[in-house]
């Protein structure tokens, strides 16, 4: 026990698990894929999947880690945000709770997962018992908003997000109710860095679905290089906690990557993140989980 156990869940944007797996792959002890039995979406649409992905997976795992699980996941009488709980849950059990459990989605690229897997190990104590003592770890995205013509639009600030957990009692997709430590770690999210027919897509078929705000979709489309700085409030549900965007000029991932890394706006300060832990720190103090 106490292994480094990834998930990921598989659906239609699977192809991006080409980018989101080889990062995790030499620091994970066993990756585990969970895959609808019938390549269904969480809102009953079926996609189509290519045998060669099959292949490279195959390729890539040259350790024997990978397993796929695959089950039933599409549940019509629960709501998508539902679905998207229930299989983290039944994941992260196939992934073995006294692990640590970290589900990463596949639009999510690690910059130093090796890193973060140094931090993990800090808490290692909380996998003795975790039913008595449940944790969460985050990390923080950097959020890829959107691709133009010749580089991609970020939401300006990093983002926090949970990442890992020693047991998986999810309230709300990979979250619990359980206290936060918050790390330095960055993670590039392409949440919605799509063409327009893949995000309406993604829009239809998501745990988010009855949650995107009727603006959202008509903003993501008029905003652009040249004139991003005229718009403000771009999160998918509640405009405002996206404020501001600002722009990158390459659309490679390795040039983003080494930007976000040398950015002095992005980065997490000492102090920000120590506030951010005593916070939770005092707010679990007087409580059971």
């Amino acid at each position: 026990m106490k292994k480094i156990h990834v998930g990921f869940l598989f659906s239609h944007d699977y192809e991006k698990l080409k980018l989101s797996i080889p990062p995790v792959y030499g620091a994970s002890d066993r990756i585990f894929i969970a895959m609808d039995e019938n390549f269904v979406t969480w809102s009953g649409n079926k996609f189509a999947v290519d045998p060669a992905f099959f292949e490279w997976l195959k390729e890539i795992d040259v350790d024997n880690k990978i397993e796929i699980y695959k089950d039933n996941f599409y549940i019509p009488s629960l709501t998508e945000i539902d679905m998207d709980t229930r299989e983290r849950h039944l994941l992260s059990l196939k992934m073995g709770i006294g692990n640590w459990l970290i589900q990463i989605d596949s639009d999510e690229y690690f910059l130093n997962f090796e890193k973060f897997v140094m931090d993990l190990r800090k808490f290692d104590h909380y996998l003795d018992n975790p039913e008595k003592k449940k944790i969460q770890i985050a990390a923080f995205w950097i959020i890829l908003y959107k691709y133009t013509d010749n580089g991609i639009l970020y939401v300006d600030l990093p983002m926090k997000a949970v990442f890992a957990t020693n047991y998986p009692n999810y309230t709300c997709a990979r979250r619990t109710k359980a206290q936060v430590i918050y790390t330095d770690n960055i993670v590039l999210h392409e949440s919605l860095s799509r063409t327009e027919e893949e995000l309406r897509f993604k829009l239809e078929n998501w745990g988010h679905k009855r949650e995107v705000n009727p603006e959202f979709l008509n903003k993501w489309i008029k905003v652009n290089e040249n004139n991003y700085f005229q718009f403000e409030n771009f999160y998918y549900i509640e405009p405002e906690r996206w404020k501001r965007l600002n722009y990158f000029p390459s659309k490679n991932l390795k040039d983003i990557k080494k930007f976000v890394i040398e950015s002095k706006v992005l980065k997490l300060s000492k102090t920000y993140l120590f506030m951010k832990n005593f916070g939770q720190w005092f707010k679990f103090l007087f409580k059971w989980n």
